[in-house]
């Protein structure tokens, strides 16, 4: 019977914990620093590259570059830019889409392993404007 008289109490501490907790889930991150640059391979702009920003704890950062080969950093959706600290950089190239019935060769990584799979780049973001252009080399 007691279980009756909390009820009402109960359901309205949780409908207030709900309301309350609706403006949090707006945002879940911090100030973050805006990244752009460049990548180039062997001297030329290089389009199509996927670069990611991986910080020590935290949600990366990831962008395409154009084909200028220019990217600024998108962290989630609509929002641009990395959570300020120390970063993993990873750069692989985005592959040419094939049609569901393709049969010909499989997609060949052009970007040496030491940049992407086992990448030693590493960059530390700041707040405000961040600059960080990669010129990649076959060798």
């Amino acid at each position: 019977m007691t279980s009756c008289i909390f009820r009402p109490g109960l359901i309205t501490l949780l409908a207030v914990l709900a309301v309350s907790g609706l403006g949090c889930a707006e945002q879940d991150y911090g100030d973050l620093g805006k990244v752009t640059g460049t990548v180039t391979f062997d001297g030329q702009p290089y389009p199509d590259a996927l670069i990611t920003f991986t910080p020590d704890e935290g949600r990366p950062s990831r962008a395409i570059t154009d084909q200028s080969g220019n990217y600024e950093l998108i962290y989630i959706r609509d929002t641009k830019g990395a959570e300020p600290g120390k970063h993993r950089v990873m750069i692989t190239t985005v592959p040419p889409e094939q049609p569901d019935d393709y049969t010909g060769p499989s997609f060949k990584e052009p970007i040496p392993a030491k940049y992407n799979v086992r990448s030693e780049l590493t960059e530390t973001v700041e707040l405000g404007p961040n600059t960080f252009n990669f010129d990649l080399t076959k060798k």
